[in-house]
C-alpha cells in the first residue's frame, strides 16, 4: 500500500505562536508547520521544504496578511546570517512572545503556578549591546542568488559569521548591529588589508591558510582587546598584520594573538602571545572591577548583567550573615557581587582557568570572604565538601543552556538550603529541574530578564524556598 505523500504546499496559514528557533508556527489541519521568518498574527501562502511524519519546515511564498507584530528590519544581512533572527518584529511583541515562552515552560514542564512571575526586564539598549564577537575567516564564502560561481575572479573569502546548519560557509558582514565600534570598522580594515597583502584565509575542509578567526571584546570601562587567531601564518605574516592593526587602532589596550593549528577553533588549550598592552581588560559593576582575560567568561550584555545580578541579589534579601553556595560561578562574578552582603561566599565551577579569574577578581577587589573551588559540580558537591565547609543558608546556581546534572539537582534536596535562586538561561531546562525541586520548594518569585534583544533567548531568575516540613 503506498502512502499519501504530504502536500507541499498551504494556502492561508495562520501563523499562531513562535517556536524556540525562532521560526513561525502554523497548522494545516494536524500538521504543524514551522515557517521560516513567520509572525504570529501573519496569513500566508506556504511551501514546505523539510517533511516529517506529524510537522513540517516551511517558508514563505506570498504573505497575505501581515501580523500587527510585524516591522522592518534593520539590518542588511538579516535573514542570511543567523544572529537576530527575530529582527523582523516589534521589540514590544519580542519581549511579550519572551515571556510566554517562559511561563509556558514552568507551568507545562514544571506545572509550577505562575502568580509571582513579573513583567520581562526590556534591554535599555536593542543595538550594540554585546561585548564580544567571535569573527571567522574563511575562503568558502556564501554566495547570494545571481553571483555566478564560476567566475574565477570571484573573491571568495569571507570574514563573517556562519551560515546557520553549514560549518563551511562564513558569511561576508558589511556591518553587524551587535557590536560598538570600533568593531565595525576593525573588522572590514582587516579584511580589507589582508586581501590587498594577498594572506589566505582559513580552509576548513583542507586545514590549510594563514587566517583563522578574530575576537573583539570591549568594556564599559573604554577599554578594548582584540584576539587575531592565525593558523599557518608565517611570522613576517604575524607581524605585518599585528603591526597593521596596532597603528590603526591605537585605542586597543590589549592587542593579543593565538596560532592555532588544531582542528576546531577553540582557544582554550592554546597559548596566547602579547603583542601590546596587557593580557586583560576590566569590566565594572558597582564599583567591582572585573578582569577579563582572552579565554574569561562574562556576561555578553554588561548592562543586563548588572541587571540579572541585582535582581538574584535581591531575591536572596541577605541579611548579612549568610553563608552562600554560588554553583557554575564562573569567573566569579555573582560571587564577588554579593560577598559585601554576606558573611561567606563558595564558588564551584567546571573550568579551572575560570576559578583562577574569580579569584583574581576578589584579590584585586580586596574581598577577602569568598573561596572557590573547581571540578565537576556533581562530584565536588558532595556530602563531605558541606560537611567541610558548611551548610548554605543560600544556594545561587546559573547553569549552562543544559541546565543542572540530575545529580546536582538531587543534591539540592538533600542540601535542603532555605533559599535557592536559580538563574537560568534556558527556560525549558530550568523548569525540568524545578519540577524535582517543587517536592520541597515553593516557587515565590519569578523574573525574566532580556539579555538578547532580536533573538528568542531570554534569561530568567527564580526564588525558591524551603516548605515547611
Amino acid at each position: 500500500m503506498n502512502k499519501v505523500a504530504k502536500p507541499k504546499f498551504f494556502e492561508n496559514v495562520a501563523i499562531i505562536d513562535i517556536a524556540e528557533e525562532g521560526k513561525g508556527v502554523g497548522k494545516a489541519d494536524d500538521f504543524v508547520l514551522f515557517v521560516d521568518k513567520a509572525v504570529p498574527g501573519d496569513i500566508a501562502d506556504v511551501q514546505v521544504y523539510r517533511s516529517k511524519k506529524n510537522f513540517g519546515e516551511a517558508k514563505i511564498v506570498e504573505l497575505k496578511q501581515p501580523s500587527e507584530y510585524r516591522t522592518e528590519p534593520f539590518c542588511e544581512h538579516f535573514g542570511t546570517c543567523g544572529g537576530c533572527k527575530w529582527q523582523h518584529m516589534t521589540y514590544a511583541s519580542q519581549l511579550k512572545f519572551k515571556q510566554k515562552s517562559v511561563s509556558d515552560a514552568l507551568t507545562r514542564i514544571a506545572k509550577i503556578d505562575i502568580e509571582s512571575m513579573m513583567p520581562i526586564i526590556a534591554s535599555p539598549q536593542d543595538k550594540y549591546y554585546r561585548n564580544k564577537l567571535e569573527y571567522t575567516f574563511s575562503n568558502k564564502r556564501w554566495l547570494y542568488d545571481g553571483e555566478n560561481r564560476e567566475d574565477e575572479a570571484l573573491n571568495m573569502n569571507a570574514l563573517g559569521f556562519h551560515i546557520p546548519g553549514r560549518f563551511d560557509k562564513i558569511l561576508d558582514v558589511n556591518h553587524c548591529w551587535l557590536q560598538a565600534e570600533p568593531s565595525n570598522s576593525l573588522r572590514n580594515s582587516i579584511r580589507q588589508f589582508v586581501i590587498q597583502q594577498g594572506y589566505t584565509f582559513y580552509d576548513i575542509k583542507g586545514h590549510s591558510g594563514s587566517l583563522r578567526n578574530l575576537i573583539v571584546r570591549t568594556s564599559s570601562t573604554g577599554e578594548i582587546m582584540v584576539i587575531v587567531v592565525f593558523a599557518y601564518a608565517d611570522e613576517d605574516e604575524v607581524n605585518k598584520l599585528m603591526g597593521f592593526i596596532d597603528q590603526k587602532f591605537p585605542e586597543i589596550t590589549s592587542l593579543l594573538y593565538i596560532i592555532n593549528q588544531k582542528k576546531n577553533d577553540t582557544i582554550f588549550d592554546q597559548d596566547i602571545e602579547v603583542y601590546r598592552g596587557a593580557i586583560y581588560i576590566h569590566e565594572e559593576m558597582l564599583g567591582i572591577r572585573f578582569r577579563i582575560g582572552p579565554k574569561s567568561f562574562y556576561q555578553t550584555n554588561s548592562i543586563q548583567a548588572l541587571k540579572l545580578y541585582e535582581i538574584a541579589r535581591d531575591f536572596a534579601a541577605f541579611k548579612g550573615d549568610e553563608l552562600v553556595y554560588d554553583l557554575y560561578t564562573g569567573a566569579g562574578t555573582i560571587a564577588n557581587f554579593i560577598a559585601g552582603n554576606v558573611r561567606e561566599v563558595v564558588g564551584i565551577e567546571y573550568v579551572p582557568s575560570a576559578i583562577e579569574d574569580a579569584k583574581i577578581n576578589s584579590a584585586i577587589n580586596n574581598i577577602t570572604n569568598t573561596k572557590f573551588f573547581a571540578g565537576d559540580m556533581k562530584d565536588v558537591l558532595a556530602v563531605d565538601f558541606v560537611a567541610e565547609h558548611g551548610k548554605p543558608d543560600v544556594i545561587i546556581t546559573d547553569p549552562p543552556r543544559a541546565g543542572m546534572h540530575p545529580d546536582v539537582v538531587g543534591r539540592l534536596m538533600e542540601i535542603e538550603a532555605p533559599k535557592i535562586v536559580y538563574v537560568s538561561c534556558n527556560a525549558a531546562t530550568q523548569a525540568r529541574d524545578l519540577l524535582v525541586l517543587k517536592e520541597k520548594y515553593d516557587t515565590v518569585a519569578i523574573q525574566p530578564v532580556d539579555m538578547f534583544p532580536h533573538t528568542q533567548h531570554v534569561e530568567n531568575v527564580v526564588l525558591l524556598v524551603l516548605r515547611s516540613s
